[in-house]
């Protein structure tokens, strides 16, 4: 549609109206949005359900705050094909939809500290250019379990829980190694049918 669209502004405009070649760009960032508008129900209802996955299946290694990082998953995947703001959007419904059906207001803000700090990071890496989707992957796993832990100090009021800080690190590196490949392999994939559904 937007292929065909864009064919008639190329005529039109040849002929001398600007008018079609308008309609063709309004047409063209209404069909985006609506495609990344439906990108982002769907990727929140996988977080949500990838959240409720950890919530059913906890990591207990006896250090709280280890967990997969399934939801982070859907997270990055969404930074790399829709980008930053839709990132930050879905991350943030995210944590409050999970905080309000599983957890409670302390959780809830030990999530969108940890949350919101990786992301940060992740998007700072990723600007950066220097460090691959794992590698942006890993940071944000560290840092999500850096931001926790920092405001868990702070609720507590000691310093004694850094102790757990290089378990959490290694823990954050594990499982953003995997989530990061799992990561690639999906933008991959994604990257290929939207590009195929311009063509088309």
């Amino acid at each position: 549609m937007i292929v065909k669209v864009k064919e008639l502004a190329g005529i039109t405009t040849g002929a001398g109206g600007g008018i079609a070649a308008i309609v063709c760009e309004i047409v063209e960032w209404r069909s985006k949005m609506a495609k990344k508008t439906a990108y982002l129900g769907v990727f929140t209802a996988l977080a949500f359900v990838f959240s409720y996955i950890e919530f059913l299946l906890p990591v207990n290694l006896g250090i709280p705050g280890i967990k997969l990082g399934l939801a982070n998953l859907v997270v990055i995947v969404s930074l790399y094909t829709m980008g930053t703001s839709w990132a930050l959007t879905l991350s943030f419904v995210r944590i409050l939809l999970t905080g309000l059906t599983f957890g409670n207001p302390a959780s809830m803000i030990y999530s969108l500290a940890g949350g919101m700090l990786s992301l940060v990071i992740m998007i700072i890496a990723k600007r950066c250019k220097l460090f691959s989707v794992t590698g942006v992957s890993v940071l944000g796993g560290v840092f999500h379990n850096i931001g926790q832990i920092l405001v868990a100090i702070l609720v507590v009021e000691t310093a004694s829980l850094l102790y757990y800080l290089p378990v959490l690190i290694l823990s954050g590196v594990t499982a953003g190694v995997l989530i990061g490949m799992l990561s690639s392999i999906l933008i991959r994939h994604l990257r290929k049918i939207t590009e195929t559904e311009e063509l088309g």
